[in-house]
């Protein structure tokens, strides 16, 4: 490794910070577990000059709102640049922080939003070329060293990646947090199905500003999301609650599928795409983040069609964390004191490597951090999915009860000799609850003991485990599964039960059964509609889109549960059939009787992504 710091500009010097390591010892073999702790990176020793109000053109004419804060000396300063729907205000602070570090940071305003000019739509292509011209301006600045990276979280990491994929030549790194993946694919739909809190944001984000009417996540409309989400047709929900309702929700659910060209334009997670990226990317997420699919979908895409060798050298972080990075308590949940790193001081470990020419090892660190559950350990891995990784069946299996926690439903480690089926009852009007509450996104690990109780929820589960088991990474449900309806949809998660009888739910996988593929295995396929045939049974290959990093301790059971709703996270529904399901209203909600299919002949099965003990 290259020694630290040995070349560093005076101006850049500043205190240290060390970097920690755990050695950890399991049957006399060394492991090192280790936090994506930071090490030495440049710190605070500027005084800060603020300047508001810039207007930007972009190509088109546009003026785009920016504010700068940059240190107040006369040296060259490479660039930070974040681009933000939600009022370059928010962000000042943590410019601040960098600002103080030896770095320019612009806050631009969206197209469209607070002060700049232009429409606001959420997935307009121009959002990628306004990326574009902010680099190049921030790079042209007097004060710029010419070397410009980017920052943010959510919509932020969108902006990144768009950027980045049209190849600014003064953009060096990017740094997306929780960053979606393509717009269809998981905002804001998930395998097919609506997603509620993105109802609640189409809402908060319908005009220049935000609309608020209440206390609370996205301007409070999370707090009658229960009841405001039931109403139909979807394309009303706005409607009725005597809101302004933006022409781009209007779009989400007119354009159902991916192949509608309203999606084209930002689509960006393609081998094509990847391929025009030149640069790192430091890729943050938490096993509970509502966008999870995003990170190490880019991961994996810039390891194979990064078009520079940096590009295709990306690191990933995966923290206990939800929507919200680098906390040490989530959902009430306390994962220790190596659960809250010093993610800023890493941040900017890679932006004075890559901006400021700082020989500081980065491209010696490990390619992957996962923070695993139930130890509460940060590890330190060579790729993702981990290359260790055993991938193990586990099969469904019940006397065809295994309706609510009460019922008969086991998982076991080999197949069942004979075919069995449960059935339940999936009523729209009566939908599963989830047990999110009115949290933006998804809380954390929470509490999955109320809607387990239901009838209309299948439940299948281990003995009490006799040896801890680690569940690290990518996890596949095949279920043989029927519906009397002419389509649904089918909900699998996973639970870590405690011997105390909690209930943690931990990952999800979904798919509305009208995009299944017959051509390939009857994986989702966002593309095409296959409409089913009442009561045939058909095979569901259903990748988790949370997944997790957890050990399950002796006394603890893996659990899997089965249902047609996850209500109002997931729009219902109404098992019409109808070509577009976001048009159907209270008169065309059919309910449905649901069977999963197990056994010898239809072997219903999880594959779960074992780790070998450390």
């Amino acid at each position: 490794m290259k020694k630290l710091f040995d070349k560093i500009p005076s101006k850049y010097q500043g205190r240290l910070v060390p970097i920690s390591v755990f050695i950890l010892v399991f049957n006399t073999q060394f492991i090192y577990a280790q936090a994506p702790n930071p090490g030495q990176y440049s710190q605070a020793v500027y005084n800060i000059i603020e300047e508001r109000g810039y207007l930007v053109p972009m190509r088109d004419g546009i003026l785009l709102s920016v504010d700068v804060y940059r240190p107040e000396s006369q040296d060259k300063f490479p660039g930070i640049l974040t681009i933000t729907p939600y009022d370059n205000v928010g962000p000042r602070e943590r410019a601040r922080w960098f600002a103080r570090r030896g770095y320019a940071v612009v806050l631009a305003d969206s197209r469209g939003r607070f002060d700049s000019e232009g429409d606001w739509e959420p997935f307009d292509y121009r959002h990628k070329t306004d990326g574009y011209d902010l680099v190049e301006w921030v790079a042209k600045q007097a004060w710029s060293t010419n070397s410009v990276g980017m920052i943010g979280g959510s919509y932020l990491g969108w902006t990144q990646w768009w950027t980045a994929s049209q190849a600014p030549p003064s953009l060096k790194v990017i740094a997306p947090a929780v960053a979606p993946p393509d717009p269809f694919e998981n905002i804001p739909y998930q395998n097919g199905i609506m997603l509620g809190p993105f109802v609640d944001w189409a809402s908060w984000m319908s005009g220049r500003t935000a609309q608020v009417i209440d206390e609370g996540p996205y301007g409070g409309f999370t707090n009658s999301r229960w009841e405001d989400l039931l109403h139909t047709p979807y394309l009303n929900i706005n409607e009725n609650r005597g809101l302004k309702d933006g022409e781009f929700w209007k779009t989400w659910v007119n354009a159902n599928l991916s192949t509608d060209p309203y999606w084209n334009g930002m689509e960006y997670q393609s081998p094509e795409s990847w391929n025009k990226i030149t640069v790192p990317s430091l890729n943050m997420t938490g096993w509970f983040d509502a966008d999870f699919p995003g990170s190490p979908i880019n991961y994996l895409g810039m390891k194979n069609h990064g078009s520079t060798s940096k590009a295709r050298r990306p690191s990933l972080i995966i923290g206990p964390w939800s929507h919200g990075l680098n906390y040490r308590v989530v959902a009430g949940v306390d994962y220790g004191p190596e659960a809250k790193i010093d993610l800023d001081g890493y941040i900017t470990r890679w932006f004075d490597y890559y901006l400021k020419g700082i020989e500081n090892g980065v491209p010696e660190d490990p390619r992957v951090y996962v923070f695993i559950m139930g130890p509460n350990r940060w590890f330190a891995e060579k790729d993702w999915p981990l290359p260790q990784t055993k991938w193990t069946d586990i099969y469904l299996q019940s006397n065809g009860n295994a309706n609510s926690s009460r019922g008969d439903g086991t998982l076991n480690w080999g197949l069942p000799k004979t075919t069995q089926n449960d059935t339940y009852t999936y009523d729209p009007n009566n939908p599963t609850p989830d047990p999110y509450g009115d949290h933006g996104h998804i809380p954390g690990a929470v509490d999955a003991s109320g809607p387990a109780l239901r009838n209309d929820v299948l439940v299948y589960q281990t003995d009490a485990l006799n040896k801890p088991i680690e569940v690290t990474g990518p996890i596949e449900a095949i279920l043989y599964a029927s519906t009397s309806a002419e389509d649904t949809d089918w909900m699998v998660r996973l639970v870590d039960v405690g011997p105390d009888g909690s209930q943690m739910l931990l990952g999800e996988g979904v798919m509305r059964a009208r995009n299944r593929d017959p051509k390939n295995k009857g994986k989702f396929n966002a593309a095409e509609l296959s409409m089913i045939k009442p009561n045939q049974i058909y095979r569901y290959q259903i990748n988790f889109w949370r997944v997790t990093g957890n050990v399950f301790g002796i006394g603890h059971r893996i659990r899997i549960e089965i249902s047609s709703s996850y209500y109002p996270f997931y729009l219902r529904n109404l098992n019409s059939g109808l070509d577009n399901p976001g048009l159907a209203t209270d008169r065309d909600i059919v309910v449905a009787t649901q069977k999963i299919y197990h056994g010898s002949d239809y072997p219903s099965k999880i594959i779960l992504p074992i780790i070998p003990k450390r």
